[in-house]
């Protein structure tokens, strides 16, 4: 299964959930969604602002589990 990588990401960075937030001005219930997993889709829009905002690729975005 493919999953957003984006809380070890912050972590690493020292950075919060809700700083990301703020910076990405979406929704915070799209936002708590995306950030746990809990959707199906995400914009290309988002991915490339979470890229931009973090400095980091889509790869380093995304990883793969053996949760279904």
């Amino acid at each position: 299964m493919l999953q957003l990588n984006v809380i070890k990401l912050l972590k690493e960075k020292g950075k919060t959930k809700y700083w990301l937030y703020k910076q990405l001005g979406m929704s915070y219930q799209n936002f708590n969604k995306m950030i746990n997993n809990q959707t199906s889709s995400i914009k290309y829009e988002n991915i490339e602002a979470m890229c931009l905002i973090l400095e980091c690729t889509p790869n380093d975005l995304f990883i793969f589990t053996d949760e279904d």
